[in-house]
């Protein structure tokens, strides 16, 4: 059975087509990639996949359940994390506290536990603790654990945001575009954290990106999107050398 299979799915805003008859169908344990020019509906792509929005029209099975119409809350309570393309983290919030406030929804210690202290709040926190910690230590900022988040590069930021949806324990990891802002030496690093996410954690990766070393490398099947629609899926191989893919997007890339 597949992870995510998504069927004739298309989504309008207002009276604006941004999505036109999209399918996808991912398979445990894959990494695959989601290209395409700006405002060719990707994001949107992944705020459906994640119940930000509601399709108009399609089907979105996440682990053989329906899943449209559910809000963000039980899709990421079902195993889906992501990342967004803008960052979104308190400023004012150290590294660690990003990680364990991802967690919270996990704990059971309950309005008598945080009033009164108990030992199950105690030992709950504690695991709390170590999980985040371990889970930096994987994105290889432990040693920046209780910085602000607002005195840190951007590229340290996205490895954050990454530690911060590995925490609810995701079957699917979406990442939208983390390498932005990024130069290549992050990149090549980042590059390294996310196959050694994928091996250790055993996931499965959907990311969008437009760095095409970064997406050609990582990606076994890439998907390309231009104006909401599927002009063409295959290998990296077979996407660099598509002529339409070329003419959409990769023909600078392809001349470089």
């Amino acid at each position: 059975m597949p992870l995510l299979q998504i069927e004739h799915m298309t989504h309008y805003f207002g009276g604006l087509r941004a999505v036109h008859d999209y399918n996808l169908t991912i398979e445990p344990g894959e990494i695959r990639g989601l290209i395409g020019p700006n405002g060719a509906g990707k994001s949107t792509i992944f705020n459906l996949i994640t119940g930000v929005y509601t399709p108009s029209e399609g089907k979105i099975t996440f682990q053989g359940k329906n899943i449209v119409g559910l809000p963000p809350h039980k899709t990421a309570a079902m195993g889906l994390g992501r990342t967004f393309q803008n960052l979104r983290l308190w400023r004012h919030m150290s590294v660690l506290d990003h990680v364990k406030m991802a967690q919270y929804s996990q704990l059971t210690y309950g309005l008598v536990g945080a009033f009164f202290n108990t030992r199950n709040r105690t030992h709950q926190e504690q695991k709390n603790t170590e999980k985040a910690l371990g889970l930096l230590d994987v994105v290889g900022i432990r040693y920046l654990a209780d910085q602000s988040v607002t005195n840190l590069p951007y590229g340290i930021q996205r490895r954050v945001e990454i530690a911060r949806a590995l925490a609810i324990n995701p079957k699917l990891l979406l990442l939208d575009e983390p390498t932005a802002g990024m130069n290549p030496e992050e990149l090549l690093d980042l590059m390294k954290t996310i196959r050694k996410v994928h091996k250790e954690f055993g996931l499965t990766i959907l990311l969008i990106e437009h760095r095409m070393k970064f997406i050609m490398e990582l990606c076994e099947r890439i998907q390309t999107l231009d104006f909401g629609e599927i002009i063409a899926e295959g290998t990296p191989k077979e996407i660099q050398n598509n002529p339409r893919v070329i003419e959409a997007y990769l023909g600078k890339e392809v001349e470089a």
